[in-house]
């Protein structure tokens, strides 16, 4: 699902996007890097490649655009089918996986940028997420009919497995690169979930809502993750509900193949995006002109937010010149909202309906067939008499 802004980098290559443009810089400490700005419509994903080379973006003019990043460069801008949700590159960065509203994944060759792009697979269900194993064997795809399919990259007609249990619609899906056997799965059904993907096993399952403080901020909403991010460093998880100014953090353990929580950090303003840096530590884009990117490192086995160093002064500068881009996208309402189950108590309207038609044929059927009278007789049969009595 498109999200109000969003943030993605890739080594020191940093990128917000907010509405119809993107903003391009590093956070590297040199000064002489200008911000680059492209694009005319609104932005719905975007995606950096395994290397940080190639950026992808897809906006609902039905465009996808690709870039070479070093330097920056549009090298093509191709047409898709549908509006699109997500798109991810392949680990060999020679393909861009695009998936859309009506439940294809289509790709569109890098290596030539002019192509059109090839059908892969089908869902019969509006896909909210792709990914792709670390060996390009896999393409793993999440819908909004609660489902997570792993099919073959080279053959996507063949199904691997399926990873079943999510109860509502399956918002993210998070391969983790050192543990390529392991799949995160977040869903509006408030639980984030650890998988063996290749067999369809569920692993571990964490319920948000037990982890939610009814008083706090974000208390009475549900949660579905609008991104998972992952730090290789003792394999910390990071992730961000949609419009809840909170940051859970959990620590994966592999071997007993577990999440544990760790923390939640608590924001003043809502939070748009989250995404590690190897380098750097957790770097969070909220709703704050003034400070508008946040970065929390690890101190003494927690995460707190740090002073602004070079790096987040250079960043955020960048930003405030440029806020405008971002203003659309305060106040907007949640990217999930509409995709939860309607519920409908149909029976007891049913119940309510064949209570009255009861009551109906009740009433005609007194009417119909009226009590008898007092001798056995109707009053129907006594007036008849009566008036039998008169004529003779």
């Amino acid at each position: 699902m498109a999200s109000s802004a969003g943030l993605a980098l890739r080594g020191q290559a940093l990128v917000v996007r907010g509405g119809s443009r993107f903003l391009a810089t590093t956070t590297e400490s040199r000064e002489d890097e200008q911000p680059v700005e492209k694009g005319s419509d609104m932005i719905l994903a975007s995606t950096f490649s395994k290397s940080g080379t190639y950026f992808a973006l897809t906006d609902d003019s039905k465009r996808l655009i690709l870039f070479h990043t070093k330097p920056w460069q549009c090298l093509s801008v191709r047409i898709v089918v549908r509006r699109c949700t997500a798109l991810t590159f392949t680990a060999s960065e020679k393909k861009v996986l695009v998936a859309d509203k009506s439940g294809d994944v289509y790709s569109f060759s890098v290596l030539e940028p002019h192509r059109c792009g090839k059908l892969e697979l089908g869902h019969l269900s509006m896909l909210l997420d792709v990914a792709v194993s670390p060996d390009d064997h896999f393409v793993l795809t999440a819908d909004r009919d609660e489902k997570i399919r792993v099919s073959w990259a080279s053959a996507p007609h063949n199904i691997e497995s399926f990873c079943l249990g999510h109860t509502e619609f399956v918002s993210r899906i998070f391969v983790v690169p050192d543990h390529p056997e392991l799949l995160l799965s977040s869903s509006g059904d408030c639980t984030l979930r650890l998988w063996d993907y290749r067999h369809g096993r569920e692993l571990h399952c964490c319920h948000l809502t037990g982890l939610q403080d009814p008083a706090g901020p974000g208390g009475d909403k549900s949660l579905a993750a609008s991104r998972i991010t992952y730090w290789s460093r003792d394999s910390w998880v990071a992730l961000l509900c949609d419009c809840v100014p909170v940051v859970y953090i959990f620590q994966l353990d592999a071997p007993r193949q577990q999440l544990a929580y760790k923390q939640q950090l608590s924001f003043q303003h809502r939070v748009w995006d989250i995404t590690f840096e190897e380098s750097q530590g957790l770097w969070v884009l909220q709703d704050c002109q003034e400070t508008p990117l946040v970065l929390c490192r690890l101190v003494d086995g927690q995460w707190q937010s740090v002073p602004e160093s070079a790096v987040v002064t250079k960043v955020c500068a960048h930003l405030r010149r440029n806020w405008a881009m971002l203003e659309g996208s305060a106040g907007g309402d949640s990217g999930f909202s509409s995709l939860y189950k309607a519920t409908f108590d149909n029976v007891t309207t049913y119940l309510k309906k064949k209570e009255e038609r009861q009551q109906q044929q009740q009433r005609k059927k007194r009417h119909k067939n009226p009590a008898p009278g007092p001798n056995g007789q109707t009053k129907k049969a006594k007036s008849g008499e009566a008036s039998w009595s008169c004529s003779s």
